[in-house]
Formats: structure tokens, C-alpha cells, sequence
């Protein structure tokens, strides 16, 4: 198959949340050709299999299949027979849709004859009386089937049962959950016997595949597994039908049915490209996170400008025609955007002090922003000045801007000499912006792993999940190949931990702490203490434990205890110090960090000290609020 081919794409409306026809309406918006029509949808809907087609009709959507017809072949008799019966009640259904294709599921039912030519034997009927329709039937594995649960299987039965109105469903999920794969596949089945394909990925999860499929689907680019592969063999093998995502997710039924549509959408055509079937516009080359930038007024302006000039920060430079102040400590550049009639004015407004956008270098702005049109995410063109750089930006699915900064390495004009009345002299020792973490609220993770994979070709890390004094954290991480944009991701479901709170406080959008590197993270501390920077205090129990972990002198123990520095190593002996600031007004923190012999990771088993640690402050801040002596206040916890 080349590129030019496009091929139909398809959604089965349970991957949707609503009633059925805002699952349609969804679907459409989002530009899907088709849907499938899961029979449960149906039941529920007050009116007719004709109303559904007129709906369909009206959309512009073909519905591609019909389904799931469950537990049908290989049943004794009285059963057999009535499962006949039924097939020609749904026939008729289908007819009334005006749909010529039904899914049959391999049966899951004890009663089941393990005898593949009585299976054979069944289908072959149900085939002949679908064909005396002008329907078709095709034949899918279940992965937890009683006897039939590998496509090769099913091919098998499909084969002997040599009916042209009888074909094969191929579905990823079935077949690379477990552990299965289609070598075989292009030599044995003709492409034309491929009646369907579903299409969906998943984590790596230990339990058993039945709740693994019913709950922790996700679409292709949000999971694990090789479905870019599996889509490839089986476009090689001459299938050429529509491309069908059914994906059953608890998160996605429960969250807006466009944005998921959307989402869903954008999953296939990243999947396309990256089978070699659809050509996006080129991943871009990344090097390096730019800016930060705050939403501020004059008044909070002060207040963290003040917090960012005892880490070593200086105001460096005024926007020609706005608001907005530079803040710089050597390659670490952030952002105080109080201009008024902005979209910056419009986060604050919603949110106070807090993140409204960051900006990534790359190679080729506008090739990124090319890439983004075709995956349907919203691009951002803010107002200019004479004279000033247009800096193009694609939004986040929180809505934060990320904003797309021409790489001066590349020979580019930095931005800030266009843009910025610059002061002159030294701004300090900070090497950069060394990543910048997000809380993203519960349901929303799905949606970033797809737009930081299938924008920017971030690799996502392995999850992790991080105890905190009043809940858990789950954390993932997006990393470049080369290491110089690092975005981890933080979910909680409480607004009592450290994250959560950050959550809470930000409606859920948004960075909540950016961290800086450093060339010496010791000597950064001293130097923001002298400067009378609000860091965070560190117990002494975490340092007995640091010793004991790590085998540390005590010369080195006593340095890190006295700067309230935290302390990892890898398993190759990277080694990782860092320490944090206090939030700034709750909402959000700043860290600084020091990386030696490859060290890769963010010092997550730091987490829980860190957040217990923020916590404490954060409680003792609202007792001195409050007037209340912190032995006399009771705790959050009831005791």
C-alpha cells in the first residue's frame, strides 16, 4: 500500500461517553468516516434502527460494522438452534441500520463444544443465511475465548468453513496482549478474507486479559504495545478496509465525548504514519526548553521576581511593546507576562499567579506547526509589534501554550534581540531549564501521553507512582532522545497531597514546578541561602535512610543534611543532587538539580520526602494564617 491510499476511518461508539447520538455527533466532528454500532448503544436508544441510520446518513458517517454477536458457535443443542433464530432477528437490525457486515466473538461460554469443524460448520450456516441477505459475517478471537482465542485459530475456522460471506476481524489487542503476533499472515490469508480490523493499544499490566481489555484499552500512541507494527503486516497482507479503533476505557467513558473523538482521531493518523501508510510532516529536532512563562499581575510580579532573585535570577531585559519582563540566571530564561488584553491576562484572571506557556527549541518552527494542523491540535498566533518575532504555538490539552522558538544553534536570531530591550551584564551561572513537571487532573493523562508523542516524539518513560502522606501520585515522564527536553507528568486524585493541592489550586492546568540545572548544585544552595532563598526543609530521618541506601561517607551525608540537598543514584552509578524551593503562593515551586554520570531520571524516590516535606510547610503557613499554634491544630488526617 502507498502513502497516496487513504484509507476509511472508523470508531465504535463505546469508546464514546453519552447517549448515542452525541457519540455520533462526536465522531463526525471529529472527522471519522464511520462507526461501529455496539449493540448496547442501540438497546439504550429511544428509537429506531432507521432513526440511527438517518442520523448516520445526516453526519456523513458509514456505520462499518455491527457488534458484538456474542457466544453463538459450537453450542448444544436446544441452544444452537435458537442462536440461529437470533442471528436472523439481528440480521434484521442490520438491515435497518444499513450495515452489511456483523462481528461475531469467539464463544466464552463453558457449554462450548471444543470441536473446530463443528465451529466451522456453524458459521458456514450463519454465513449462508447472512448472504441470503446481501450481509456478510466475520469471525474474531477473543483473547479469553473458551476455545478459540489466537487469530490463526479463527483463520483456520474461517478457511475450513470456505464461505465468501464468512471473513476474518483481526484485532491488535487480542492478538499482541498475548504476546502473539501476524508472522504468517501476508502468506496465508488473502488480504479480500480480512473482512475488518480493530485497532487499539494498552499499558503493560499484570491481570488476567479479560479486565485488562474491558478497562484499560487506549487508543494507538497511548499505550505500550506494537500496534504501528501490527497495523503494517496487516496492510501488507492486502486489507483495505476501514481503519476502527474499539477502546474500552473507564476514564474515556467518563470524560467529553469530543474531546476523546478528537483524540481517537489524531491516535489514527499518527498510527498511519508511523506504519508508513500517511506521512505527517517531519518530528522536529529538539534542543532544549527556552522559557517558562508566568501569568502574572504587577502585584504578583514583585512578589516572584523578589522569590526568583534569591535563586539567583535578574531581571535581564523589558519587552519592546508589552508588559512583560525577562528574568535570566545564565541559560535558564522565565517569563513575567502581566500585559493586559492577553491570553496570559485571561490565565491569571482564571487562576492567579501560574504557568500560561513554555517554549521549546526546535529545527523548524513551521514545519512543527504543519505537523500539529494535521493532527488537529489548536495553533496559536499571538498579536505583534513592529519589528518584533512572530513565535507560533500550539496548545496543550490543558491549554497551556507551548510556544516553538527557532533553535539558535542553527543559526537563528535569538528572540529576546528582536523582542526585548536587554540590560547588560552577567545574569548568573543556572545552565538551563532542566525540565518542567505538569499536574494534569484524573482522565487527562491519556490526552498528553498522545500529544507530547505525536507532536514532539517525546519517549515516554515508565510510570511511576509515588506515595504521598494523603494519597498517591501517578507520575510519567517525556523525555527526547537526547535528554534536552524532559516534561514529567503528575496525577493525583486527592487535593490534599503536594500535587493534588497544586491540582486543586489550578483548576488542573498547568506546570507546577520547574527545575534549573546547575554545574554544582552544592555550591547553587550556599549561594541561595545567603540570599535568604525560601528552600525547603529536609527531616533528618531521610538522611539516615540516604545512608544506609547508599553506603555515603559522612563527610558527604553532613554536606547534603546542612543544605537540605536530596540525594539518588542509578544503577550505573549516575548520581542526581537536588533541592527545592517553598511554593510560591501554593501554587508553584522551583527545584534545583545537578546531574553527573548520565544520571536520567528525576530522583523519584524523593518524591514522598519532598511532598510530606511541602505539605508541612504548607500547613504551618496556614496556622500562622490562622493565628493557631501548630501543637493545638488538629491534624488533617482526624488524629
Amino acid at each position: 500500500m502507498t502513502a497516496a491510499e487513504r484509507l476509511p476511518t472508523s470508531i465504535a461508539t463505546v469508546c464514546l461517553s453519552g447517549t448515542l447520538p452525541d457519540k455520533l455527533e462526536a465522531a463526525a466532528a471529529a472527522g471519522f468516516d464511520g462507526v461501529e454500532i455496539f449493540e448496547n448503544d442501540l438497546l439504550t436508544f429511544d428509537g429506531t434502527p432507521s432513526d440511527v441510520r438517518r442520523m448516520c446518513e445526516e453526519l456523513g458517517l458509514a456505520i462499518t460494522l455491527f457488534q458484538p454477536f456474542r457466544d453463538f458457535e459450537a453450542m448444544p443443542e436446544p441452544q444452537r438452534s435458537r442462536n440461529m433464530d437470533r442471528a436472523e432477528r439481528k440480521f434484521d437490525t442490520m438491515q435497518a441500520l444499513g450495515t452489511g457486515l456483523i462481528l461475531v466473538c469467539s464463544n466464552v461460554q463453558p457449554a462450548a463444544v471444543d470441536d473446530p469443524a463443528r465451529v466451522a460448520s456453524d458459521l458456514r450456516e450463519m454465513a449462508e443465511r447472512a448472504a441470503a441477505r446481501g450481509l456478510r459475517v466475520c469471525y474474531e478471537a477473543l483473547a479469553w475465548g473458551r476455545h478459540v482465542r489466537r487469530w490463526r485459530q479463527a483463520w483456520e475456522i474461517v478457511r475450513r468453513a470456505d464461505h465468501p460471506a464468512l471473513g476474518l476481524c483481526l484485532d491488535s489487542f487480542h492478538t499482541l496482549a498475548l504476546g502473539d503476533d501476524l508472522s504468517g499472515l501476508a502468506g496465508d490469508v488473502p488480504g479480500a478474507r480480512i473482512f475488518f480490523l480493530q485497532l487499539a493499544d494498552a499499558p503493560r499490566l499484570s491481570m488476567d486479559v479479560l479486565s485488562w481489555s474491558r478497562h484499560h484499552r487506549v487508543f494507538p500512541g497511548q499505550g505500550e504495545l506494537p500496534v504501528a507494527p501490527f497495523l503494517a503486516e496487516v496492510l501488507r497482507a492486502g486489507y483495505r478496509g476501514p481503519l476502527s479503533l474499539e477502546i474500552f476505557n473507564d476514564d474515556f467513558r467518563a470524560a467529553p465525548s469530543r474531546r476523546i473523538a478528537r483524540d481517537a482521531r489524531r491516535s489514527l493518523t499518527w498510527l498511519q504514519d508511523r506504519a508508513g501508510t500517511a506521512r505527517l510532516p517531519a518530528l522536529p529536532r529538539l534542543s532544549g526548553i527556552e522559557f517558562v512563562e508566568f501569568a502574572v499581575d504587577h502585584a504578583a510580579r514583585e512578589e516572584l521576581g523578589a522569590m526568583l532573585g534569591t535563586l539567583g535570577f535578574r531581571r535581564a531585559g523589558r519587552h519592546r511593546s508589552k508588559d512583560v519582563e525577562l528574568w535570566r540566571s545564565g541559560g535558564a530564561n522565565l517569563v513575567l507576562n502581566a500585559e493586559p488584553d492577553s491570553a496570559a491576562a485571561e490565565r491569571f484572571e482564571q487562576l492567579g499567579p501560574s504557568v500560561c506557556a513554555m517554549a521549546v527549541r526546535v529545527d523548524d518552527p513551521a514545519r512543527l506547526v504543519a505537523r500539529a494542523e494535521a493532527l488537529q491540535y489548536p495553533v496559536w498566533r499571538e498579536r505583534t509589534g513592529a519589528g518584533e518575532r512572530r513565535i507560533p504555538g500550539v496548545r496543550a490539552p490543558d491549554g497551556t501554550l507551548v510556544y516553538l522558538v527557532e533553535d539558535p544553534a542553527l543559526g537563528a536570531r535569538p528572540i529576546w534581540e528582536d523582542d526585548f530591550h536587554l540590560a547588560a551584564g552577567e545574569t548568573g551561572g543556572l545552565l538551563g531549564i532542566d525540565h518542567a513537571a505538569q499536574a494534569v487532573v484524573p482522565g487527562m493523562m491519556d490526552s498528553f501521553v498522545l500529544f507530547y508523542r505525536a507532536l514532539l516524539g517525546l519517549r515516554p518513560d515508565a510510570p511511576w507512582e509515588l506515595p504521598d502522606p494523603y494519597g498517591l501520585v501517578r507520575s510519567r515522564a517525556f523525555v527526547a532522545e537526547d535528554g534536552s527536553v524532559r516534561l514529567p507528568l503528575n496525577v493525583s486524585e486527592s487535593t490534599r497531597t503536594g500535587t493534588g493541592r497544586f491540582v486543586s489550586a489550578l483548576a488542573g492546568a498547568g506546570v507546577h514546578h520547574v527545575a534549573f540545572g546547575t554545574a554544582d548544585c552544592s555550591a547553587a544552595v550556599d549561594a541561595a541561602a545567603t540570599r535568604q532563598a525560601p528552600l525547603l526543609d529536609i527531616p533528618e530521618n531521610y538522611y539516615e535512610d540516604v545512608a544506609a541506601r547508599f553506603g555515603l561517607d559522612d563527610a558527604e551525608l553532613e554536606a547534603l543534611q546542612r543544605r537540605h540537598l536530596l540525594y539518588d543514584r542509578d544503577s550505573a552509578g549516575g548520581v542526581f543532587r537536588h533541592a527545592y524551593s517553598q511554593a510560591f503562593r501554593e501554587r508553584f515551586f522551583f527545584e534545583l538539580v545537578e546531574r553527573l554520570g548520565g544520571y536520567a531520571g528525576f530522583g523519584a524516590s524523593n518524591a514522598a520526602v519532598r511532598m510530606a516535606a511541602q505539605r508541612r510547610t504548607m500547613q504551618r503557613a496556614s496556622e500562622a494564617r490562622d493565628g493557631v499554634a501548630p501543637d493545638t491544630k488538629p491534624s488533617p488526617g482526624g488524629g
